[in-house]
């Protein structure tokens, strides 16, 4: 049976810089047998936490907003790993990819233990020339915090910098990295 791979996809780009990425560690994923499923959080109708606490409570169905995050919550409990992949907007994640992040805290109502053994790789990409003035290395810290307090395991982390939509391509090294840290998802399953 095929493992998958769920890339969340924190950008209004759909052929931007973070996607370029995504879709690169998504093929270094599908060399080694995943099925890849995308979802694009840009549109989709995605309220942020309201902290009613429901979806704390025991015995709770899940989220009491309904929304699009409720097919979300269905398939990160379904893939063994997710890709995270998000441009930096104003010195942290974009605002997207923060809004999903927040709603994650709904995910243990779902599934007993959702984040453990999840392998995560996270993807971003920066107009500045630095991963520190840029921002970027605020989001990193923010998801590293994040999945250490779940449990769950960061495979590893593929970022560049590029402020044209596709530009990130052209570094071949950040390329690599992003197709190697695909393969890295699911080791030993080509």
């Amino acid at each position: 049976m095929k493992k998958k791979l769920l890339v969340i996809l924190g950008s209004p780009r759909k052929k931007g810089n973070t996607a370029a990425l995504a879709r690169e560690i998504a093929k270094g994923a599908a060399a080694n047998n995943a099925k890849v499923d995308t979802v694009y959080l840009h549109g989709l109708d995605i309220s942020p936490c309201k902290a009613c606490m429901k979806c704390q409570v025991k015995g709770s169905p899940g989220c009491s907003i309904r929304d699009d995050m409720q097919a979300i919550y269905r398939k990160l409990v379904e893939a063994d790993a997710w890709v995270i992949a998000s441009p930096v907007y104003w010195f942290t994640m974009s605002a997207q990819t923060k809004i999903f992040m927040d709603r994650c805290f709904a995910l243990p109502a779902y599934s007993e233990e959702p984040f453990r053994g999840k392998r995560i790789a996270i993807a971003m990409a920066y107009g500045d020339e630095d991963p520190f003035t840029s921002g970027c290395v605020n989001a990193l810290r923010t998801f590293q915090d994040a999945f250490a307090y779940t449990g769950s395991e960061i495979t590893g982390m593929v970022y560049g910098s590029a402020m044209e939509a596709g530009r990130i391509q052209g570094n071949k090294k950040v390329m690599a990295e992003a197709f190697d840290l695909g393969k890295k998802l699911f080791p030993g399953e080509s």
